[in-house]
């Protein structure tokens, strides 16, 4: 496979991502933090590939990425107050919240019960997604490789690997979301990232 990339300042590169993400490809791109590396949400081929792509152990569960807060019903149920105040205040952002998920959202996405989601503060990432929905994202590395900040980190780990990258520079962030699980009433940090738990816990008090 040759791996195609195109600059997000080219009119054609978001028509080109949808479809090349409607026909089951893998499509890489830039968010606030670092790359993803994208699948259609309900697509189990594609999101096989996205483990494959990666070297990722399917054990591993793979985040939701959306371009707003109005879309977290196709993917999540159930959110407790405390995140909702955290997605309002943070959202669009890197804070990945932690949800019981969506009947139908695969397994194969999530073997747990519950499903990581995000609104990435990325102006690419958005009007991708605007146009898409919600789509499977994890970062554009190998599992256990580098982040990748640049198109060409992302082709260096992962050409021939992927269909597209869209080339919107050096992302802003270059460190991985905070994720916080809000699965019950006492809400915890899994992964510490650019949102310190003294933010949260200010978010939250209001």
């Amino acid at each position: 496979m040759k791996t195609e990339i195109l600059s997000t300042k080219l009119p054609h590169a978001i028509p080109r991502a949808v479809s090349v993400l409607n026909n089951g490809g893998l499509v890489a791109f830039p968010t606030d933090t670092v790359y993803g590396l994208a699948a259609a949400i309900c697509d189990v081929t594609a999101i096989e590939r996205l483990f494959e792509v990666k070297e990722r152990d399917q054990i591993k569960a793979i985040a939701v990425l959306m371009s707003s807060p109005k879309d977290l019903a196709q993917v999540a149920v159930n959110p407790g107050q405390s995140a909702i105040k955290l997605a309002e205040h943070f959202w669009p952002g890197p804070l990945t919240l932690v949800f019981s998920k969506h009947s139908d959202i695969p397994d194969l996405l999530s073997p747990l019960p519950t499903i990581g989601v995000r609104v990435p503060d990325h102006p690419n990432a958005l009007a991708l997604m605007d146009i898409t929905g919600p789509l499977a994202v994890t970062s554009a590395n190998l599992s256990g490789g580098a982040n990748t900040c640049t198109a060409d980190e992302v082709l260096a780990q992962l050409d021939g690997r992927v269909d597209l990258i869209l080339d919107g520079g050096s992302t802003p962030g270059g460190h991985p979301s905070t994720v916080v699980d809000c699965t019950s009433t006492d809400i915890s940090i899994l992964r510490e990232g650019p949102i310190s738990w003294a933010e949260i816990e200010m978010a939250i008090s209001f």
